[in-house]
């Protein structure tokens, strides 16, 4: 419902009161709360809809974190210099890195 459908309902509303007397008065307030409250929670369930998307499409960084450091256990055990355990940490940390620069 837009603004401009809401006012409308207001204005009917209000006409409507003018016509039925002060006894249904209670009944036709009620009525456009009722609509204004859907009209909140409709607008509240598309907003976190459109934030949802996003978040789901990102991913958490957990799993990349764990998997770095499972992955550097053993890379660096296998590791046979200095340079070479060196050469992994700099790639687990450009592949974090890009990751990070990409989710963006």
């Amino acid at each position: 419902m837009s603004d401009r459908e809401l006012r409308h309902e207001l204005e009917a509303t209000l006409h409507a009161r003018s016509e039925v007397g002060h006894e249904l008065e209670p009944q036709l307030v009620d009525r456009f709360v009722d609509r204004v409250e859907q009209e909140i929670e409709r607008r509240a369930q598309e907003l976190a809809d459109r934030r949802r998307p996003a978040a789901r499409q990102h991913g958490s960084v957990t799993p990349l974190a764990l998997g770095s450091l499972a992955l550097a256990i053993p890379l660096l055990g296998v590791a046979d210099s200095l340079a070479a355990q060196i050469a992994v940490c700099l790639a687990i940390v450009l592949v974090n890195l890009m990751w990070a620069i990409t989710r963006r």
